[in-house]
């Protein structure tokens, strides 16, 4: 082939990659997609039951950007908790809006901020009159705000609901896991490499509200992506909305659960059964992460001053997960 790219799929410089280089063509713009991306994206829309579902190689920040631009005008005000992850203020720098920042309610028990409730954030809303507001839901630690109530805040004050889901690209595919967002945000970004077993740095942007999203993340993106990364997005969603993955979803769920039960001398928190938030009493959040890495060879996701958290997703196998019963004898 006298294309890009130039390796041909021949000479792999890693060997290791071969089969990627391989696989590794060139699309003239991947949000002008021809019929296969076309349809890949048609499909996975149907199965969130969104208006649009778009596939993102760059991660859940090109969605929360794309999903700024296209809402946001200059000067306009745009809301964003203030520890928020930083493609939320760079959003609203590209975008020329008012960003105003908000902040969360400090739990000093565990070190942690917890969500706003839904009368908080409708009192924020009706002083501050933005044309939008970007929710983090699920934080880092797994913390859910009531995203449907919000939604009809929102709807109601004429504001646009963007939720950074990063964390939560399990949430449609499980009634044990909390609510997604998907159904009520006009705008749901996910990382599928968080917890959904995707590769770095695939996402997806949902949108149920209309909007000129192609436009915004042809602004954003790159019109040389990645065939295989965009493959592998379609298999994520398509094994974690078969009978298989949701099975083993279920399965993940539930030996949580039970693993959970027989750890009495450690305290957890947090909505989502995915990510442990553990703490013990009697020590730090950083002496039990030493604990925890030095006896038992377990590498923490976060730690702060109260608790640490242990993440897990659908890749985390069940030899993994026994790995955490030792924890009983700390």
């Amino acid at each position: 082939m006298f294309t890009t790219p130039s390796h041909n799929g021949k000479v792999c410089i890693f060997h290791k990659f071969y089969q990627w280089y391989r696989s590794d063509i060139s699309e003239t713009d991947a949000y002008n997609p021809q019929e296969a991306l076309k349809e890949a994206e048609k499909k996975a829309a149907e199965i969130y039951k969104t208006k649009s579902t778009h596939f993102l190689t760059n991660g859940s920040t090109g969605g929360i950007l794309a999903a700024v631009l296209a809402v946001c005008k200059k000067d306009e005000k745009l809301l964003i908790w203030e520890n928020s992850h930083p493609c939320h203020k760079n959003a609203g720098l590209l975008a020329g809006a008012k960003i105003i920042e908000y902040k969360l309610n400090y739990n000093e028990n565990w070190g942690i901020y917890e969500p706003l409730k839904p009368n908080e954030i409708e009192v924020l809303i009706k002083k501050e009159k933005p044309k939008a507001i970007i929710i983090t839901s699920p934080t880092y630690e797994g913390l859910v705000s009531d995203i449907k109530t919000i939604s009809e805040i929102c709807k109601k004050n004429r504001t646009y609901l963007i939720v950074d889901e990063a964390h939560g690209a399990l949430y449609p595919f499980s009634d044990k896991l909390p609510e997604s967002a998907v159904c009520y945000a006009d705008f749901t970004v996910q990382s599928l490499h968080k917890t959904a077993g995707g590769i770095n740095p695939t996402a997806l942007i949902h949108s149920q509200c209309d909007s000129d999203i192609e436009t915004c993340l042809k602004m954003i993106n790159t019109t040389s992506p990645s065939y295989p990364m965009l493959a592998t997005i379609e298999a994520t969603i398509n094994f974690l909305n078969s009978e298989k993955g949701r099975k083993k979803l279920e399965l993940l769920i539930n030996n949580l659960s039970k693993i959970k039960q027989k750890l009495k001398n450690l305290e957890f928190y947090g909505d989502d059964p995915t990510k442990i938030l553990i703490k013990k009493e009697g020590l730090s959040g950083f002496e039990l992460s030493e604990i925890l890495y030095d006896k038992y060879n377990i590498e923490d996701e976060i730690t702060n001053k109260k608790s640490t958290m242990l993440l897990t997703g659908i890749g985390t196998t069940d030899k993994k997960l026994q790995r955490l019963t030792e924890l009983s004898h700390i």
